[in-house]
């Protein structure tokens, strides 16, 4: 069984460690500046997701998947019980990881999305990245030009372009899996995690300006997560934690009793 590639900050503490997951088509570097933020005050762990950054690429890409991933990844680190954070379809991973294995959370933050199914709304920039031809760019400039053509968010080009690596051929390539993440889109989009309860401490955040999680949501949140709190971050959309890093990182702190 694959081990998911991390990164930890405050190894050596012995207090309850968060296990952190990024959103569809990032990785673990997303969460950087936070991530040493709060090493000092617990061990964090920083993962990519499967077909994501430097973790392995698979054909199969389900919920369910996702939260294997993540039992497989506390067994190797000897861990038995974790806080774990995920954010967008990291979120929809630790909301079936603590419906699935209840017994490994202590407390659980879903950040920005609910556990509904959603309509595909990547369509644009799936296009977008198969649109590059790894044969003819030859630097990150070429590859932004091209998605530039299609997208016209500037912060967005820049967050798919940290994916860029120079491979073994001396070529760019994308360092997500991009076959699975394009043909397996459905199944971990347009598909609600499977239901389940998880009775344990659950904090949903969501962004001011983002419409990932809509009033009329809350009601399906809190039936199967019946402890959840919703809280919102101002001045955010999507990307909460880029967006405002500070009050995000108070609002963690203040749920895991870090304050």
């Amino acid at each position: 069984m694959e081990i998911l590639h991390s990164k930890i900050f405050g190894e050596n503490l012995s207090s309850t460690p968060l296990l952190v997951f990024h959103g569809l088509f990032g990785m673990l570097d997303n969460w950087g500046s936070f991530g040493k933020e709060l090493g000092e005050v617990l061990p964090v762990h920083l993962i990519d997701l499967r077909n994501h950054g430097r973790s392995f690429h698979s054909d199969s890409m389900t919920h369910d998947d996702l939260a294997n991933d993540i039992a497989h990844y506390m067994e190797h680190y000897g861990i038995q019980k974790a806080h774990v954070l995920g954010h967008s379809l990291g979120g929809k991973a630790v909301m079936q990881f603590a419906i699935n294995y209840p017994e490994k959370v202590e407390k659980l933050i879903v950040v920005d999305i609910s556990p509904k199914a959603y309509p595909p709304h990547h369509q644009g920039v799936i296009k977008a990245l198969e649109s590059v031809d790894f044969n003819t760019v030859g630097s990150r400039s070429d590859v932004e030009a091209v998605l530039t053509q299609y997208i016209p968010e500037k912060s967005t080009i820049q967050f798919l372009a940290k994916n860029l690596y120079w491979d073994d051929h001396k070529k760019l390539n994308w360092r997500f899996n991009l076959k699975t993440l394009s043909e397996k889109y459905n199944e971990f989009v347009s598909n609600a995690i499977k239901f389940g309860v998880f009775d344990g401490p659950t904090l949903f955040i969501s962004g001011e300006k983002s419409n990932y999680i809509l009033p009329q949501d809350e009601f399906a949140i809190k039936q199967q997560f019946p402890h959840a709190e919703i809280v919102t971050v101002k001045n955010a959309a999507h990307w909460v934690q880029a967006d405002n890093p500070v009050e995000f990182s108070h609002v963690v702190k203040q749920f895991l009793d870090l304050n």
